[in-house]
């Protein structure tokens, strides 16, 4: 986003470590991508071990052991009993960010939409081109097994990752469609038609589980008007469907809501 200001020209050095992104689009690197899949490896397998997180990253334990130690010394990992857990500074992240305040959204504000309405309630923040859940309510063990074994989620193919396509800039949702054109052709072409009523209604809608479950998402925004999140609900179609308007209304009531809030200070981390 500019906002009148004129947009500088960002050099970009490429090494063999990294490969330069289409449309200027996000850029893979080597080093960046075995961090990040040591952090999931710990996340789909509390406790896994030096051996086993070498033969998934499939790469010489000698580089492996480098990663991990600096992850444990930032805090990133803890070990016990020689198995390796997601450290405290992963929980901090957010709280500590300038993006989601703490006091902006409560585990008490998620706690009420999901007795409101019924249905399990997700948070989500934009990850690059992904969509990643940060706070839950009211998971049942359907929804659960779905959020917890697919932690990074592609924009396009959610509620509330179309959530937060339809309110970027014009120029930022673009680049974004470009880049999924060749992959997810289809899914583009589906939120293009969907566009003009999610940015009427404020919410996008999907379908998960082959149309058994249906799921509803709004954006969250900051008391300066960015959207800073999704919050999306989920439950079955077959009860949901006969009372969608008035859950539509329930989640954007409370969304509005937390807009309102004074965030409150931050805690110690």
């Amino acid at each position: 986003m500019t906002n009148g200001r004129s947009e500088s020209t960002t050099i970009v050095h490429v090494t063999d470590d990294a490969s330069q992104s289409d449309a200027g689009g996000p850029a893979s690197h080597r080093t960046i991508d075995r961090v990040t899949q040591i952090l999931e490896e710990v996340v789909y397998h509390p406790g896994i071990g030096f051996a086993e997180l070498a033969r998934a990253l499939d790469a010489p334990k000698s580089s492996v052991h480098g990663f991990i130690r600096g992850l444990l010394a930032k805090g990133w990992l803890y070990e016990s009993d020689r198995g390796f857990y997601l450290g405290p500074a992963v929980y901090g992240l957010t709280l500590a960010s300038g993006r989601i305040r703490a006091g902006q959204v409560s585990q008490a504000d998620l706690d009420a939409l999901h007795k409101d309405t019924g249905m399990t309630v997700f948070l989500g923040v934009e990850a690059g081109d992904h969509l990643i859940y940060i706070g839950e309510s009211g998971t049942d063990s359907l929804t659960g097994f779905a959020a917890r074994s697919n932690i990074r989620r592609q924009l396009i193919s959610t509620a509330g990752g179309k959530a937060l396509l339809a309110a970027k800039p014009d120029s930022e949702r673009d680049a974004y469609l470009r880049r999924q054109q060749s992959d997810n052709a289809e899914a583009v072409s589906e939120f293009l038609a969907e566009f003009a009523e999610i940015r009427k209604t404020g919410v996008a809608r999907n379908f998960r589980h082959r149309g058994s479950q249906i799921a509803l998402a709004s954006v969250l925004r900051n008391q300066a008007g960015e959207s800073v999140a999704s919050v999306t609900l989920v439950g079955q179609a077959t009860e949901v469907e006969p009372r969608e308007d008035k859950v539509r209304k329930t989640l954007l009531k409370h969304i509005v809501s937390w807009t309102r809030q004074k965030p409150a200070p931050r805690e110690p981390i």
